[in-house]
């Protein structure tokens, strides 16, 4: 479990300096518009292409993909409705939300977890590829219909739709994986260069954003929906992977165990940039990157926990 502890700690060393750097007021009034701004339009569109474009297929469609995707948009559409339902969200709201409560880190987390704690990081392929693939096109184009100006005919939603950046560079780098398609090195280098600002910028932001808030804040009137979401993520998402890994696919022991750790996985910092992006969902968004971050650790343990006495 040392690359579970590694991986958090890198996370919370880089939130904390975007703190730090906020407190100081180092990158002014606008850092964290800018650092939002530079992530989702130029280095998570570059950090998508590049981290699909070099997947193998081959390798990712297994039980474990449709495991993650089947958890995943289960998590989605239960959230997505109990918000409706409980809440009364505004379709915005509801998406961001249900992002956050099914959206794993499984670019910066799933890796080093992967390596570290797995054994092999080709086990965090499939649900890397899922999301990447399927989910983040899916959900930005739910965000661009919901935050729509000036009307929502099908048409203007389609364009900002396909329009979006991080929608191309999944759509070219799913092209390049399928067809095992690489860019001469010329090309690649600067995009890889680009894609490597994604995860500091990301996280760097994230800590910004902590300056001058409190986490759970009653007066945000989001607490409820902020504990049901991290709910979601950290134990009934990794339920519902081992549900289905066990009973449905019928996994041995190991394949149990490493659905269940990819699924427990916390919410990607991503999601907060987007409702940043959008306007919409902030608060939930923050906090629950936050709480399933600082959650985290205890949760995979717990499970690593249960699944060893159940075995």
């Amino acid at each position: 479990m040392y690359g579970v502890i590694e991986g958090f700690f890198g996370i919370w060393v880089i939130i904390g300096v975007g703190y730090w750097a906020g407190k100081k007021n180092l990158f002014g009034d606008n850092g964290r518009y800018i650092l939002n701004r530079l992530t989702f339009f130029i280095a998570s569109p570059t950090l998508l292409f590049t981290t699909i474009s070099a997947a193998k297929p081959h390798e990712a469609l297994g039980p474990q993909l449709f495991i993650a995707g089947i958890a995943a948009m289960a998590v989605f559409l239960a959230y997505w409705v109990f918000s409706r339902l409980a809440f009364k969200r505004s379709a915005g709201e509801r998406t961001i939300g249900s992002m956050a409560a099914s959206t794993v880190n499984a670019g910066n987390l799933g890796l080093p977890i992967a390596i570290y704690a797995l054994g092999d990081i080709s086990l965090a392929a499939p649900i890397a590829l899922f999301q990447m693939s399927v989910m983040t096109p899916l959900s930005l184009a739910l965000m661009e219909k919901a935050t729509a100006k000036g009307g929502t005919k099908f048409a203007g939603v389609l364009w900002r739709t396909i329009s979006n950046p991080m929608i191309i560079a999944s759509v070219l780098g799913l092209l390049c994986s399928i067809y095992q398609w690489r860019p001469p090195q010329i090309i690649m280098t600067p995009i890889e260069l680009l894609a490597g600002a994604s995860i500091p910028a990301m996280l760097l932001g994230f800590g910004l954003s902590l300056v001058g808030s409190r986490p759970l804040q009653r007066s945000s009137g989001r607490r409820a929906e902020v504990w049901v979401a991290s709910f979601s993520k950290l134990v009934v998402h990794p339920l519902l992977a081992w549900a289905l890994a066990a009973w449905v696919f019928r996994l041995d022991s190991t394949g149990q165990y490493i659905a269940v750790i990819m699924a427990a996985l916390p919410t990607a910092q991503n999601i907060f940039v987007n409702a940043d992006r959008y306007g919409s969902g902030v608060t939930i968004a923050k906090d629950t990157v936050l709480l399933t971050t600082v959650l985290g650790i205890p949760a995979m343990l717990g499970f690593a926990a249960l699944l060893l006495h159940v075995g």
